[in-house]
Formats: C-alpha cells, structure tokens, sequence
C-alpha cells in the first residue's frame, strides 16, 4: 500500500469573537429582595416591602380570598413573623 503525501498543510486563523457577557445562571432562587418586610404565603417569601402596612394590607387581601393559607409578614431586621389572621 502506498501512502500519499498531501501538498503542504493549511492554517486557519479564526478571528477572535468580541467578548461578551456571561449570561446569569437559570436557577428557582430569586435575588435578594430590597425591602425589610417579606410577604409568606404557606411560608413561601412571595414579596418584599418597605413598610410592614404595606405587607399586612396584601397580605390580608389574600387572606380573604384564601381563608386556608397561612399568611405572614416576616421583618428581616429583627427576625420575626407575624401570622395575619381574618378579623
């Protein structure tokens, strides 16, 4: 068996591609909230607010409309959750 020899070898130069931004991993986690006062539904974090009014006025909005869930407002700073019950 005879071998052939290839005319002389090529070289390809790829040009460089203009960096880009690594795109974010897809994950469930969501980044971490802005406000003091976080929204749990069934102990799910569903929201964050500023103000704990603002938290209990939805969160009883939902109470009303899912008299079954446990609703809280839980305050991030000082570690404690308070449970919203139906008036």
């Amino acid at each position: 068996m005879a071998t052939t020899i290839r005319p002389g070898t090529k070289t390809i130069s790829m040009v460089p591609a203009p960096e880009e931004t690594v795109p974010e991993p897809v994950t469930q986690r969501k980044q971490a909230d802005s406000g003091r006062f976080r929204l749990q539904v069934d102990r799910q974090t569903k929201a964050s607010y500023v103000t704990y009014e603002a938290a209990e006025k939805v969160g009883l909005g939902i109470k009303k409309e899912h008299p079954t869930v446990q609703v809280a407002v839980y305050d991030s700073v000082e570690s404690f959750s308070k449970i919203i019950e139906l008036p």
